[in-house]
This record gives structure tokens, sequence and C-alpha cells, in this order.
């Protein structure tokens, strides 16, 4: 038997291409030869019938060019099982579609939208239309388009390798949008693996793990405003206050299914405006197999979970936030993926996404796989996708989930457990690189658009440009101040007193980087304990207590970040498996919490002390920060212009302080703006009615002073009027 039949019979044919299509012949006719397995004949329409070619599955018909009758002519041929006869197209007749170009820039690391490249995609090739795969897969010997279209069988539709690339490419004419497929991978030490494609834009509803080949209808946006002034947003001094959730537990239906991304829109958009928020934070959106994993084990990267919807009606559900003036940041994790086998975990029968020594390719904590960022066809696949969801789905931002297991070779690993960098460190000096370059090409790409890391460690300069030695981020999730600040609320106010530096070293570091304050879903899992239940003391202490620390945590400098459930105290701990508990909104005590919250977002957005300054210390005066045997704090903020001040008070006891003297700068009267404490809050309603005139005595400092009552675990915010 030709060596050509016997490899393609067998499925070991590296290059179909050099036999199957158009091959000239001696005689000066050209032979057009097609492999079909499930065939018991093929003809070429009208042309008669083409011949079996020594007893395989290819046929081949002898004609006189590739234009006569045509390029691409039709052929029918007759299902073995069935007798049926179907219309088909062969598709070794076509040019490879995948330029020189884009080959390059994929092996240099630098084509920014690969996503528009590899994958799938419906496309029309010389008048056919069809479906164009391109799959990166090095050093194996074949690979195969896969699925319903063709029985699963990967002799069928093996693809064209483009050489040192790595990049295989097939266009499969009469495809149509939806259609399952994945890849077959028959690799150098001829195992045979099935994989999901990596460029996968749109995924089906687990538990199938198969690709489904998207539609290629762009979605009609309505945001343009929204877009244009992202592109000026001063997002330094302009207030950010983040509201952030997992969608599939925010709402659910009574039979405990998701709510669509339709109904999200519907619902939660409301919500969010009439709390005054203006981010939502997404928890992981693109395709994950487990529902308890949160989103953060990722196995399909461009596509959004089918969970919800499509992936239009995420673009839909964006697109109706911008229209209501809400931004959406989406939590991204290039930091690893799990060891699912359909996905990236060893994608052609070994290493390839991932480093091959587990000292440097696993996380033994997690049970995941770390990137190997020094390969540039894995740092592309990586940055092409921070962009695509930037791009395709106009999101505003990217949290970058753990920044520092990225940064640090030894990152939760024992002596001997892990590789030191080419110059002895523990720096992963690939991961900075591909961070800084992530950074660089976002904000280049896209002026106004947001990156947060989320890093817990003393990295210098993280939110610094990538110009003078940082990473380039936009801001740093601060953990020292949530760590700091919800250990301190957790005592008990008799002992306060002694832990009253936690609530005032952050001064110490506030600057150093532009830090959102997160109170995140971290903190209310894994017997953490609910915001509220972290409370310490009775009822009605616990609520007081909670009032309190929201008013510190928008008091104090730095964007804002709740996580879903938090905002009217729920009790219990986040459940991923069930939504949240709304029944206690009914509940004066927890509906005050979500009305004080609106409260302070606004006055968070309306006042520019409160914002405008929050990565400077120009914006934060001290006023006593040492009065820790009464458990207070006073303090200024300041805007940009000097009229712009407000001063607050906090008290973290239980007892009410009457004819508290604080120094103010020079005023006729004070005013509150806002008192914790009040009944519409669910406080004691103790305070300082009307005005609070102002004493020509000197005091802390200042020329002038004031004495205010100082409600029991509450806060003040104080202006001159």
């Amino acid at each position: 038997m030709n060596e050509n039949l016997s490899r393609l019979q067998h499925g070991k044919h590296h290059d179909p291409f050099s036999w199957l299509g158009w091959h000239p012949l001696p005689d000066g006719q050209w032979a057009l030869r097609t492999f079909m397995p499930a065939a018991e004949a093929v003809e070429v329409a009208g042309h008669g019938a083409m011949a079996r070619l020594e007893g395989t599955d290819c046929f081949e018909a002898k004609l006189p060019s590739p234009t006569e009758p045509a390029a691409h002519p039709p052929l029918r041929w007759q299902d073995k099982q069935s007798g049926n006869w179907h219309d088909a197209i062969c598709p070794y007749t076509f040019a490879p579609q995948v330029g020189e170009m884009d080959l390059y820039l994929l092996q240099q690391g630098r084509h920014h939208h690969a996503w528009k490249i590899l994958g799938s995609h419906p496309t029309e090739v010389d008048g056919v239309k069809g479906v164009l795969f391109a799959v990166w897969a090095p050093a194996v010997q074949r690979v195969s388009v896969i699925g319903d279209f063709n029985t699963w069988d990967g002799r069928r539709h093996p693809m064209r390798s483009l050489g040192a690339s790595g990049v295989w490419e097939l266009f499969i004419p009469g495809l149509e949008p939806g259609t399952a497929y994945k890849y077959e991978i028959l690799n150098r030490h001829e195992q045979i693996v099935k994989k999901t494609d990596p460029y996968a834009q749109q995924m089906f509803l687990r538990p199938e793990t198969t690709a489904c080949v998207p539609t290629n209808l762009p979605h009609s946006w309505g945001d343009d405003e929204w877009i244009a002034a992202r592109e000026r947003f001063d997002w330094q001094h302009q207030p950010i206050s983040i509201y952030e959730l997992h969608p599939g537990s925010w709402r659910k239906h009574s039979d405990g299914s998701f709510f669509s991304w339709a109904e999200l829109a519907e619902t939660l958009i409301p919500y969010i405006t009439n709390l005054n928020y203006t981010h939502i934070e997404l928890l992981p959106v693109a395709e994950h197999p487990l529902d308890e994993s949160w989103g953060y084990q990722v196995s399909g990267y461009y596509a959004p979970t089918a969970r919800y919807g499509a992936a239009d009606d995420f673009r839909a559900f964006v697109d109706a936030c911008h229209q209501a003036n809400i931004g959406v940041l989406l939590d991204w994790v290039p930091a690893h993926f799990p060891k699912d086998d359909f996905a990236l975990a060893r994608f052609t029968g070994e290493p390839l996404y991932e480093h091959a020594d587990p000292r440097r390719g696993e996380h033994q904590d997690w049970g995941t796989l770390i990137f190997d960022f020094g390969r540039n066809e894995v740092k592309n696949f990586l940055l092409s996708n921070a962009l695509y969801w930037i791009e395709e789905f106009h999101i505003d931002g990217l949290r970058v989930d753990a920044v520092a297991s990225m940064l640090y070779l030894d990152y939760s690993r024992k002596a001997g457990e892990w590789l030191p960098n080419q110059y002895g460190g523990r720096e992963n000096i690939e991961a900075i690189a591909f961070l800084r370059e992530m950074n660089t090409v976002v904000h280049g790409y896209f002026p106004g658009v947001l990156t947060i890391a989320e890093e817990s460690t003393a990295w210098p300069a993280v939110s610094k440009p990538v110009e003078i030695g940082g990473l380039g981020f936009s801001m740093k999730w601060n953990m020292g101040w949530m760590n700091d600040n919800l250990a301190y609320i957790e005592q008990n106010p008799v002992h306060r007193k002694y832990h009253h530096n936690q609530l005032t070293f952050s001064q110490m570091y506030a600057y150093s980087e532009n830090f959102v304050l997160p109170l995140s879903h971290d903190e209310v899992v894994h017997l953490k304990h609910s915001m509220l239940d972290k409370m310490p003391g009775d009822y009605w202490q616990a609520f007081a207590n909670l009032r309190l620390f929201y008013a510190w945590h928008y008091a104090h400098p730095g964007k804002k970040l709740l996580f879903m459930g938090s905002e009217f105290g729920q009790w219990s701990e986040w459940n991923v498996k069930k939504e949240l508990d709304w029944a206690l909104t009914s509940f004066p005590a927890h509906d005050s919490i979500r009305h004080l919250l609106r409260d302070l977002n606004h006055l968070y957005r309306e006042q520019p002390a409160l914002h405008h300054y929050d990565f400077d210390g120009r914006g934060f005066q001290w006023i006593d920060c040492h009065d820790s045997d009464q458990s207070i704090l006073s303090l200024i903020r300041h805007g940009e212009n000097p009229q712009d001040k407000i001063i607050i008070l906090l008290n973290f006891t239980p007892v009410p302080r009457y004819r508290y003297r604080i120094g103010v700068p020079a005023a006729d009267h004070y005013r509150e703006m806002l008192n914790t404490d009040s009944e519409y809050y669910g406080g004691s309603n103790c305070g300082n009615a009307g005005e609070i005139p102002v004493q020509t005595r000197p005091w802390m400092g200042f020329d002038h002073s004031v004495e205010v009552t100082l409600p029991p675990l509450a806060a003040l915010f104080l202006q001159a009027c």
C-alpha cells in the first residue's frame, strides 16, 4: 500500500495536504483526492464517481485542472451506515489561511490579537462558507479537528502543519456556529490526547467539556459615551467604590438554577445604582468546570462561562451596566490553571503551557499548574487574553489574582521544593517581565482601563510605572490594612486600647502604593465569619460595630471594595451553592446597614475631600491618633480646594463621650453630615443636633476647637457651615 495512504488510513500523516486535495499527474491531468472513512462511495458532482484507492478510505478523481470544474468542486458521498447521500467540499483544496506575519508575531510573543487567529472562526474562503480552526501544538505528529460532524474520528479532518511555528490549521467547509468540537492530538510518543481548544470563545455547559464554534455576528454596542469618557478617566482623583460579587450566587431561582446575564442586568443594575457604587467586580467568569471553585480554576480562558448564557449575553450585560454608569471589573487568573485532562494541562500529552519541572510548574497547595511565563507562545496566550476581555467585552479593568504567587519562586514552598532563578534569587524573573508587559500593553491600548493587583507581600512599586522600575499596575489591594483593621474590630472593645496601633499603622505606608481597601470574598469564607458575625458584643453592638467599621472604611484613604451580602449584614458565611440571605433585608437592623452604605457611597462620591487624594498624603491629617485609652480617632480629609475639608471622629467603645474636645480648622460652625448612630441606621440617635459652635480655644495644635458628643460605637462626619 502507498505509504501516504497507509499513514492517512491509520491517522498518522503529519502533512495530509501533501497527498489530499489537488495534485498534478505526469500525464498533465490533476488528481483530486479526499479522505472519507464514513463513505461507501464518493463522486464529484457532475463528473462521476471517485475511485477508492487500494481498499482504503481515500478517494481519487482525475480531472483536467483545479479550475475545471472548480477550485473546490462539490462532492456527494454515500453514508456507509444509512445509505443516504450528502453534499460536501474537500477541506484539502484550500490554501493556508494563517499568514506569515501572524505566525512570526505568535512565535515572538507579540501577537496582541491572537484570539482572532487561533481558535475557531466562522468565515468564508474563496466564496465558500465554513469554519477556520487553528491551534498551537508543537512537536507532535498530528492534530485533527473532531466533533459530531465527523463522528469524533480523528482520521477524518487532520490539520495542516505550519512548520516551525507549531501552529496547525484547517478550514472545514460547511460547518456553522454552534458546532461542537475538540482537538485530537497524536504526540511524538504515539499517545492520543483529546483537548478543548485553548482559544475557544464559547463552550458548552458543564459537565460537557467541548468547545463550541462561536457566532461571528458582532454585538451592537450602545456604550460609546462611556468608552469615550473612560479614556479621559482621572481614576487617581475620582471616587471608585466597588461591589464585588459572584454572579452565580448573588441571586438564584427557586429551583437553585442560575440567573442569566439578562436577569442579572434587570435586578443587579438598579440595586447597584441605588447603593451608589461606581463599579462592580465579578469573580472570574471565564469557563471553569467546578462551581465550587468560585471561577478561579479556569479551563476556558477565552470563553465566558455558559452557566449564565452565551458570550453575547455577557456583552449585553456589560453594555447595560455602562449605560447605567456602572463600571465592570473582572477577576482575571494568570497565576495558575487546573490539572483537568481535557484542558490546558499537558496539552500535547506533555507539559506545554506549564513548566515541566514541578518545582516551578505546580502549586502544591492549590493542586494547580503554573504557566511557563518564559515561553513566548504562553506569554502571548495570556497577554492576548487580557486584551480580549477588554476589547471584546468592554471590561473596564482586570483584578489580577494571586500576584504574589507569580512573583516568588519559593511561594508557599519549603527548602528544596523550588528552583532559584539564574542569579540564585527567589524572584520569578519571567513572571515579573510578563506582568510589566501586560500592564504596559493594556494601558497602551486602553487608556483609563484599570489593572489591580491582589498582592499580599511588601514587593515594592507594584502600582508604580514600569518606566521607574514598578510593575505597572494601576492599583494594589491593601491587604495590610484589611488584616490589621479586621483584627482590631474583632477585639472586645474593652481590649481595643491595647491594639490602637492596628488602626493607625497604615498611615506609615498608605501612600507607598495606589491602594484599594478590600473587604472581599476571601474574608467571609472558610470559618472567618461574615462581616457582621466578626463583630463582638451583643446584637445591638454587633450592628453598631459594623456601621462604625464601614464608616472607617470610607474615612481611610484608598478606593473601596465590599463583597456582596456584607452590605446588609449577612450572618452566615458566603456559600457559593446558594443565593444570599435576601430575607434578612426585611429586618430593619439589616436593611439599615444597606441605607448606611448607600449614604457613605453618596458622600464619598460627592465630597472631593473623601476621594481626591486617596493616594496622596495631602488628603489626610490626624487631629488626634493617640487617644488609645478611649479608643477614639479624629482626623481631617482634605480635597484639592482649601475649603474641601471633612472632619471625622470614630469612637470604638460602647461608651458615649460627652463634651469631647478636638482641634479644628477655623470656621463659624460645624454640622453633622453623617452619624452612624442615627436611628435611621438603627442606632441610638445620640449625637449633635443643629450647629456645633467653634470656640477660639487652641487645642491639639489648632487655633480653634469644638466640643462634641461622640455616640457609642459610632462615627461622625462633620463639615464647616
